[in-house]
């Protein structure tokens, strides 16, 4: 693992993106930025993903990441949904490949459990536990939760950056992952 690195996490969405940035130095992490990219102004569909590319093109340029966690596209029921989700995901996508920085793709379970040891915890249960695992006071917390979702990929990225896919360990819940990852963990 690099000394320090630059990870930009994506929640794909084409109303709300939600964009999050953590500098990964060692075994400890901190959040730079995140936010969101509102489009429910924009009507039409195809000026949207131009907006997502831009916009992801200007993040890529201000903070220069040295790799890309995305929230993969989940197989809801409604199709129209998913295939804008996955438009959505491409265009960000396209602009990494655009600037040479690699992608990683997370499942949302993934994504969840590596946060909070809960594959199907709720959108303020993933914010709750990043704001403690960054120390994040409450006014750094934003209002959309689309930013703490993409937050979370990338601290999902930092937590699985250098590990195998195949991971031995096994923990009993998130108390126990703490008490055996200590070092791993801001404010221990």
């Amino acid at each position: 693992m690099k000394a320090e690195k630059i990870i930009l996490g994506i929640d794909p969405g084409t109303n709300v993106m939600g964009y999050g940035i953590i500098k990964a130095k060692g075994n400890s992490a901190q959040m730079v930025a995140m936010g969101v990219f509102d489009m429910r102004n924009q009507s039409d569909p195809y000026l949207r993903l131009g907006s997502i590319f831009e916009r992801v093109t200007s993040i890529i340029d201000q903070f220069l990441p040295d790799e890309m966690a995305i929230e993969a596209p989940f197989f809801g029921k409604n199709v129209q949904s998913m295939l804008k989700l996955g438009r959505a995901q491409g265009v960000a996508i396209a602009a990494a490949i655009r600037h040479s920085v690699p992608i990683h793709e997370y499942a949302p379970m993934k994504i969840k459990m590596a946060i909070t040891g809960n594959g199907n915890a709720s959108k303020e249960q993933v914010a709750g536990m990043l704001q403690r695992l960054l120390n994040l006071s409450p006014d750094e917390m934003p209002k959309f939760m689309d930013a703490t979702d993409a937050l979370a990929a990338a601290y999902c990225h930092f937590m699985q950056d250098g590990r195998t896919e195949n991971h031995s360990a096994h923990y009993n819940g998130w108390k126990d992952f703490v008490t055996k990852n200590k070092g791993r963990i801001s404010g221990q």
